[in-house]
């Protein structure tokens, strides 16, 4: 069985009944650490073979405290590792086996302080990656990622690598992909960000022109600053306009 830290999915499973579990109740027993958690969503991981709840003989799904342990783990590794849905699997499996492994590092990864804060790291955990190793974080393949880039959702660098925020990028257009959204869907999205790009340059490039280093050195510091405050708009935005609640 997986392990997971202490107040999870897995401790609020154990509190709450050894016996087999509706999908309604499952839902409430993880929502106090995902609140963001759906039925949909549920039934979406199902899907995707990262569960296997039992079913009644008139279709009912029953979950067993492993499955919803095995869910909470799942929600973690997405939620704080931004890890496509592909390489949580191949980390399961391997678990499974009685494999010793580490999660994968790729993209921008979460820390105790950013899930209470809400804001970003200050970088990247990876610098850069080759496309080979993109693709394979992603989840996709060669003609995904052209296609990504055709409309500028994804772009390399001068030397042809990717900076680790592509793979993020990436990832999270898999994601919605398999929503039923295209990459042509995300063009309003790239150039919203354009535009917020555009505009905490503008406020800080009088100080990246300034003569003293210091001036400048703060300019990164400030447009970080700026960054995380645009993206937290963004999302409440985003979060009024749908009329939902998330975290």
């Amino acid at each position: 069985m997986l392990q997971t830290p202490s107040g999870g999915a897995g401790s609020g499973t154990a509190a709450t009944d050894s016996g087999l579990m509706s999908i309604g109740t499952v839902l409430n027993v993880l929502r106090d650490e995902f609140p963001e958690v759906t039925i949909s969503k549920i039934r979406f991981l199902e899907s995707e073979g990262l569960i296997e709840p039992r079913r009644t003989p008139s279709g009912y799904r029953k979950f067993s405290a492993g499955d919803v342990e095995r869910l909470g783990h799942v929600l973690r590794m997405q939620r704080d590792h931004y890890l496509p849905l592909k390489v949580i699997r191949e980390h399961l499996e391997a678990m499974e086996r009685g494999e010793a492994v580490q999660l994968p590092v790729v993209g921008r990864q979460r820390s105790p302080e950013d899930a209470e804060s809400e804001q970003p790291s200050d970088g990247p955990t990876v610098a850069r990656v080759g496309r080979a190793e993109l693709l394979a974080a992603a989840g996709v393949d060669e003609g995904d990622l052209k296609e990504w880039e055709s409309y500028g959702l994804v772009a390399p660098l001068e030397d042809g690598a990717y900076d680790a925020e592509a793979v993020t990028v990436a990832s999270l257009v898999a994601e919605l992909g398999r929503f039923g959204i295209e990459p042509r869907h995300l063009r309003v999205m790239k150039a919203a960000a354009d535009r917020e790009a555009g505009l905490v340059d503008q406020v800080v490039a009088p100080l990246k022109r300034h003569r003293n280093p210091q001036t400048r050195a703060h300019a990164e510091a400030r447009t970080k600053e700026l960054a995380a405050l645009t993206v937290k708009l963004h999302a409440a935005m985003v979060k009024t306009a749908l009329g939902v609640r998330l975290p």
